[in-house]
């Protein structure tokens, strides 16, 4: 379902998403329009592709192919945290906890993404939070491995 969502976000944003033959790259965005290698298979794969080059379309500007130059590379991060952040993101993870998933294969199912796009974002917000990050009543460990932690809330009594 979550490819049909990103489809309705790209619409909504007036892009033109097209599957095309694509033979570099699963994905590419020139202005207004979006192609998404024609041969990929799963809708899961399809959202993680359509989902960065949203990303590319919402944080980047110009052309940004050549990633030996250090400004591009940073912007190809921008638009893939992005797309982490749209398709997993903290809530997410918290979500898929509170669904019964207990694995990495699990949670990407929940999610509608690829497992290795899930362990990319994972590692992700491993780099930006550090070892833990509190999200509402929730405490996300990253290291020694994924876990999720509901707060108990304190009780007052006179």
């Amino acid at each position: 379902m979550l490819y049909e969502n990103l489809l309705l976000e790209a619409d909504t944003e007036n892009l033109i998403v097209k599957e095309k033959q694509l033979i570099n790259n699963d994905g590419r965005i020139s202005g207004n329009r979006i192609a998404i290698r024609k041969d990929i298979l799963t809708s899961a794969k399809k959202a993680c592709v359509l989902a960065e080059e949203l990303g590319h379309h919402f944080t980047t500007v110009g052309n940004i192919l050549d990633q030996k130059n250090l400004l591009n590379k940073k912007q190809e991060l921008h638009a893939r945290t992005w797309a982490y952040n749209e398709c997993v993101g903290l809530l997410g993870i918290i979500d898929s906890f509170n669904a019964g998933c207990r694995s990495l294969y699990d949670m990407a199912e929940h999610l509608g993404v690829t497992e290795k796009f899930l362990h990319d974002a994972l590692e992700s917000y491993r780099r930006k939070y550090g070892l833990r990050v509190e999200v509402d009543n929730y405490i996300i460990f990253f290291e020694p491995y994924l876990s999720v932690m509901k707060k108990f809330e304190e009780e007052t009594f006179y």
